[in-house]
């Protein structure tokens, strides 16, 4: 994905309702590269012999991997660029193994003072939703701009 690719709507443009969405299969490259960027082996993730002993009967991905999607809706589709995650709460559902094609979606669910939009979210497998929540945003304003970090109070 390149900067022409990603979205850039500033509060102005957001309607209560208004939503966007990111697809992605996940391939057992995506768990391992996730590991060793989080630092998180536990072997239900890793290791299918493991596995197969838990209450999943296999290998799963990390619970945070689609919540990372939900991170790309925000930061390149709606709101996009310019957007600054704030705070969330997610709920995980549902496991999510390696093949299955999470849907990420973010509903904009209130606008907010000072820029925070607060966003409805779920990620989905076909009609299973695995995670849900809430996140609150910081969108830039067509108004008023962003000062420089030595300019802020």
């Amino acid at each position: 994905m390149s900067n022409d690719d990603i979205a850039s709507f500033f509060i102005e443009d957001l309607q209560v309702g208004q939503s966007a969405s990111y697809e992605r299969t996940i391939n057992d490259a995506d768990v391992r590269e996730f590991a060793l960027m989080s630092g998180d082996f536990n072997p239900v993730h890793l290791d299918e012999a493991f596995a197969q002993t838990t209450r999943f009967k296999g290998r799963i991905v990390h619970g945070m991997l689609p919540v990372t999607f939900i991170s790309t809706v925000l930061g390149t589709r709606l709101p996009g660029a310019g957007a600054i995650f704030m705070g969330a709460s997610f709920r995980f559902k549902a496991p999510v193994r390696i093949g299955d094609t999470v849907v990420a979606t973010c509903t904009v669910k209130e606008i907010g003072t000072k820029g925070r939009v607060t966003f409805d979210c779920a990620c989905s497998v076909g009609d299973t939703v695995v995670v849900e929540g809430d996140a609150l945003v910081k969108v830039p304003s067509r108004d008023v701009p962003d000062k420089a970090p030595s300019e802020k109070a």
